[in-house]
């Protein structure tokens, strides 16, 4: 069995307003534009998902460097966020602008050391495990169809399918992950006094 392509995904999307599948998402000009609209939607649902920060997109002690020219920081091109960890640098208040690092706490993109922190890429549809790839498709055809047609009865059938798409993609993301409640920072912190 194989993952689902983007391509099944816009088809998917544009099966809940009733219109017919197409056979590629390659050439934007002379697909429909339902298609279109689907395909932006998708690409927009999977950024705001990807947002949230997965574990198949989420990287801890994520060193970056600053250039050695102008001694600014330079965030991947795909960063949706980076944070650091306030209790390992206190003497900044690092803020993602666009794809630089700024320091708001001494006003300033320059920094003097490299930094390690937690990011979260957005990542390509095909690059994200299925159970995420089948929450985005779900969610973005809800949200496709009610901008397309406004039915509520189609909205309440996918809102219904979008939740147990959520559930599964977590509970799969939770398995990946192997949490337990000693990952969490606070509770380290209790333990270790």
């Amino acid at each position: 069995m194989a993952l689902t392509t983007k391509l099944e995904a816009v088809n998917t999307m544009i099966s809940v307003i009733g219109e017919s599948p197409v056979n590629t998402i390659t050439g934007q000009t002379s697909l429909p534009i339902t298609a279109i609209q689907a395909i932006s939607t998708l690409d927009e649902t999977s950024r705001a998902v990807q947002s949230e920060g997965w574990h198949c997109n989420t990287e801890y002690e994520y060193e970056l460097t600053p250039d050695s020219v102008t001694s600014k920081i330079t965030l991947p091109n795909n960063t949706l966020k980076f944070d650091l960890d306030p209790l390992l640098y206190t003497d900044t208040d690092p803020v993602q602008r666009g794809l630089k690092l700024y320091d708001r706490k001494n006003h300033t993109e320059v920094w003097t050391k490299s930094v390690k922190g937690t990011i979260t890429f957005e990542l390509e549809f095909e690059d994200l495990p299925e159970q995420i790839r089948h929450y985005v498709t779900v969610k973005a055809a809800r949200i496709f169809a009610n901008r397309f047609i406004g039915n509520r009865e189609i909205e309440g059938f996918t809102m219904r399918e979008e939740i147990e798409a959520k559930a599964r993609a977590i509970d799969s993301d939770s398995e990946n992950a192997d949490r337990s409640i000693f990952d969490n920072y606070s509770i380290l912190r209790i333990i270790d006094r």
